[in-house]
């Protein structure tokens, strides 16, 4: 086997969990592609027999891209048009069912609640709390004293913890029930119905940077929230197509106009209501919903 051989072999078994790594610290599966793909060139040109540990090594270096790309993605964030979610990741039906932490990590829920930390508080948590990672390897990762690492990872899990909800993973059966049954509610207009489907602190947010129609604000409690989206699906003509999916392990939709992706809605549960819809309709962030993601930890 020739090095380049084994560089590209090493890479490949990794890449689940270096893809996993890079989206959880961006929010983004195409910045994520973007990182790894960066990030092989980098390996590609590193002497073999310096690697003691190709997972830590490479995790360390996907990190680096990673956090590099996040802070080049701060202004731009800040200019953003109305909310910003993070991107809807289309898993692979194998990945993630078994493995509530991993189900967990990739959740809009949690990616939402990762967005508050700082970039450096971010990798951390990732790292740490998902991947397990010693305090040691995440210090020479993000350029920081293991110190320092010990102080933003305490700091992140209280952060994280005070603001998450219980994660309640959905199989794939599951999210397709819930979804039929609230595109029905819906679709014919039943908004008793819809309402008795959703919690009294209930919150619509959508993302399209100002580049489709979209609330810029979000909408809060039952009624306006089931007045929005039986609006929204009244209004969708023949040229719509409406599917049952799953994103980021949660229950979801995913609206075709013209047989394109126009919007991807994901479903947020607890205690068998809805408290939460994440409405993805930014055109650049469809881009690649429909692509399978394979993950790992």
């Amino acid at each position: 086997m020739t090095a380049s051989d084994e560089h590209a072999e090493r890479f490949t078994l990794l890449r689940p969990l270096l893809f996993t790594i890079a989206y959880e610290i961006l929010g983004s599966a195409t910045e994520a592609d973007d990182v790894l793909q960066d990030s092989y060139l980098r390996w590609a040109g590193v002497d073999l027999a310096e690697v003691r540990d190709t997972k830590a090594y490479l995790a360390q270096l996907v990190t680096r891209q990673a956090l590099n790309t996040l802070r080049a993605q701060a202004r731009r964030r800040e200019d953003y048009v109305g909310p910003w979610l993070p991107e809807p990741l289309l898993l692979d039906e194998h990945d993630g069912a078994a493995d509530v932490v991993l189900a967990e990590s990739v959740s809009m829920a949690m990616l939402v609640v990762l967005e508050t930390l700082t970039p450096d508080e971010r990798a951390v948590f990732v790292l740490r709390e998902v991947f397990g990672f010693s305090h040691d390897e995440i210090a020479s990762a993000i350029g920081k004293s293991t110190t320092a690492v010990r102080q933003m990872a305490h700091r992140a899990r209280e952060h994280v913890h005070a603001r998450r909800r219980r994660f309640e993973p959905v199989d794939a059966q599951q999210s397709e029930q819930i979804t039929t049954q609230f595109l029905m509610a819906a679709a014919t207009g039943d908004l008793e119905g819809l309402m008795a489907m959703l919690a009294p602190d209930v919150v619509f947010t959508s993302d399209s940077d100002g580049k489709v129609s979209a609330a810029r604000r979000p909408v809060l409690g039952p009624e306006k929230v089931a007045r929005l989206l039986i609006g929204l699906l009244s209004r969708a003509g023949s040229e719509y197509r409406i599917e049952p999916a799953t994103y980021n392990s949660t229950p979801a939709m995913i609206v075709y106009r013209d047989e394109k992706p126009d919007s991807v809605f994901l479903i947020e549960m607890s205690d068998g209501k809805i408290t939460n819809f994440y409405a993805m309709r930014n055109p650049e962030k469809l881009a690649s919903v429909t692509v399978r993601r394979e993950i790992s930890r």
